[in-house]
């Protein structure tokens, strides 16, 4: 009865812990190319004068998914500095930063900082 009871329970969270996954993925942007796009910036801006490394300044762990969210929904985009490139992007290659720094965020299962 027991072994019944743990298999039960065990199926259960599996299923909630699957649907779970499902509502929460976040931005429909591709991360891999957002991350290129990101850096990409920071190279274009560094080159430029800008900053003084061609390394991004924010990494994605230094936000939560909800501030990532709030930033690219308002679209303040200061506190990444180079205005210049980042009204140069388009709206595809800003979701897939953005993609990227939420699916990377410092509350997500793989936070990640730019090097």
């Amino acid at each position: 009865m027991n072994k019944k009871l743990i298999v039960l329970a065990m199926v259960i969270m599996f299923v909630l812990s699957g649907t779970s996954i499902l509502f929460a993925q976040g931005p429909e942007g591709n991360k891999r190319k957002g991350k290129y796009t990101y850096k990409n910036v920071y190279k274009a801006c560094a080159k430029r004068g800008e900053v003084q490394t061609k390394t991004p300044i924010v990494s994605p762990s230094d936000k939560t998914m909800a501030q990532w969210e709030r930033i690219f929904s308002k679209k303040k985009f200061d506190l990444f500095k180079c205005s210049e490139e980042w009204n140069k992007l388009s709206e595809e290659e800003m979701t897939d930063i953005y993609s990227y720094l939420y699916n990377y965020a410092a509350d997500s299962p793989t936070p990640a900082k730019c090097k």
